[in-house]
């Protein structure tokens, strides 16, 4: 017997969703920095054995009150994998405050396929709370399992992932075997130039941006060594944003180039030479065919 299925991970941004599926896929799909609204795409992840597969997909968190377009189209992904599911991990933290009345809450609620609540972060709390939130949830929703969790340092994560397969349907291999995740290289290459910026810049500077992936070219050294040579694009709104980006002389975006190649490498596990401009494109999260261009809508 082959089991297979798709789960979903939602949850509001900043609960640990994108640590969670790393964790349970043994891969690093999706960008992780401490700031909100990191995750912007639908990203699956890939776990796959002789007699089963797994189709992760981790979702952009839900915003209650998008104020650009491209928040309404994140929050389109969000309620596609609504759709889709086959099982729901819903993701929730220790720290996290939910009325009855929330928007996740009443989708959950008309959901007829399992439910897990995953209940993160839960080293930073004492046992107690963890129980007064289970009890809390469980009154509100039927979920089939409860699973407190501390992705981050992937304790209880193994118990999860053995719920997921004992609940998992009968069902072929949507994928090869072999494949980690629906995505290109290059995609993920923009993705590890943009959590650097979330991690190297300030304030709105980082959620102004979007990287894309110009050239993506395999080659030699000198010596002989692979050498694959990347040129990026990164896009802000305004003059200023393209100002903070460079910094003085350019030594913020040489800092930014330096960080982001290293991350680059170690995830192609090759040698790469970056290159990265900027480029200003006014009020790109709230022009449709911007939008469309960078992957938010088909």
């Amino acid at each position: 017997m082959h089991k297979s299925g798709f789960v979903n991970i939602i949850g509001k941004p900043n609960v640990g969703k994108s640590t969670l599926m790393n964790a349970l896929v043994g891969e690093r799909m999706s960008i992780i920095t401490n700031k909100p609204q990191t995750t912007r795409h639908r990203i699956i992840g890939l776990l796959s054995g002789d007699d089963f597969q797994i189709v992760f997909s981790d979702t952009p968190g839900y915003i209650e009150d998008p104020a650009y377009k491209m928040h309404e189209a994140m929050n389109k992904f969000v309620n596609a994998s609504f759709e889709d599911a086959d099982l729901v991990l819903f993701v929730t933290d220790v720290n996290e405050q939910y009325e009855e009345d929330d928007p996740i809450v009443q989708k959950l609620k008309q959901l007829d396929v399992p439910k897990f609540l995953v209940i993160n972060k839960t080293d930073l709390v004492k046992p107690e709370r963890i129980l007064e939130l289970i009890q809390q949830w469980n009154n509100w929703i039927e979920f089939k399992e409860t699973i407190p969790i501390a992705a981050l340092h992937k304790s209880n994560t193994e118990k999860l992932l053995e719920l997921i397969l004992d609940n998992l349907p009968e069902g072929p291999a949507y994928y090869p075997k072999d494949q980690l995740t629906d995505r290109p290289e290059r995609f993920f290459v923009s993705e590890i130039i943009r959590e650097k910026i979330l991690e190297l810049y300030e304030q709105e500077v980082p959620y102004s941006t979007e990287v894309v992936v110009e050239s993506f070219k395999e080659g030699t050294t000198k010596r002989g060594e692979p050498l694959i040579r990347i040129s990026a694009l990164i896009y802000v709104m305004r003059k200023t944003q393209k100002g903070i980006i460079i910094g003085k002389e350019g030594s913020a975006i040489k800092k930014l180039g330096t960080e982001a190649r290293k991350s680059i490498e170690t995830f192609l596990e090759s040698k790469v030479f970056l290159e990265l401009h900027v480029k200003i494109q006014d009020n790109w999260r709230n022009n449709e065919r911007s939008l469309k261009g960078f992957g938010y809508q088909g």
